[in-house]
């Protein structure tokens, strides 16, 4: 699809990558960016259009739709990090973690789908990472969360194409954001990943791998699974 002219919802677009995604829409021509976070007060983009959104708030999702009932692109990109492993970690941080990331996303395409297709059909985006495909304890409930997001992804992307929605996924690794402000080495800057989801709608692309990392670990899945977990072969 043409961003030129199309009007644009960003999830979780008061900072980090959703704030690089808005920026970068509005410079590429957007007719319209709505920049939605939980509290719209917070986002500070010149050129946007504030909005309130909660991913996990079903009436919040509806509230939002019933505004923004001209768009044509959505980006699926609110997400939390609580840092709860599987076993050790409360059962509450784990339900965020897949209430924003699975449930949230599918809220909020099942509510913006007729839209788009109404709209022409259209494009959505969706956020996932190089944790779809790996995991650690200390990511345990992240990973999760972010894998079942990908088959989701997959899922849509068979369901809207009847109606000529394309669904791109993006992933990428460590980002230079507040959520990865703890990890020490290379760190993809947001706005380069933004440009790249962006040029991959665009294209009409079902995946960009952002990073060497996301390609690294997405080949591996084809081996062996101590390449991708070497302490299990010890």
């Amino acid at each position: 699809m043409e961003i030129k002219g199309a009007v644009a919802l960003v999830t979780g677009a008061n900072r980090g990558l959703g704030r690089q995604f808005a920026a970068a829409l509005v410079e590429r021509g957007a007719a319209k960016v709505y920049a939605a976070a939980r509290n719209p007060e917070s986002v500070d983009l010149p050129g946007v259009i504030p909005l309130q959104l909660d991913v996990t708030d079903p009436a919040s999702i509806r509230a939002a739709a019933a505004i923004a009932g001209d768009v044509t692109l959505l980006v699926n990109n609110a997400g939390s990090s609580t840092g709860a492993s599987a076993l050790g970690g409360s059962l509450e941080d784990i339900r965020l973690e897949m209430d924003t990331h699975y449930f949230g996303t599918l809220a909020v395409t099942r509510e913006f789908a007729p839209i788009l297709e109404g709209n022409g059909g259209g494009a959505v985006l969706n956020v996932l990472s190089v944790l779809s495909w790996f995991t650690s304890p200390q990511v345990a409930a992240y990973s999760a969360a972010k894998s079942a997001a990908w088959s989701l992804t997959n899922a849509l992307r068979l369901e809207l194409a009847p109606q000529k929605t394309n669904v791109t996924a993006l992933h990428v690794g460590y980002m230079d954001t507040d959520m990865a402000k703890h990890v020490d080495g290379p760190k993809v800057d947001p706005a380069f990943a933004a440009g790249l989801g962006i040029d991959a709608v665009e294209e009409g692309r079902f995946e960009v791998l952002v990073d060497d990392l996301s390609r690294t670990v997405r080949a591996g899945l084809a081996g062996d699974l101590t390449g991708l977990y070497p302490s299990l072969s010890a």
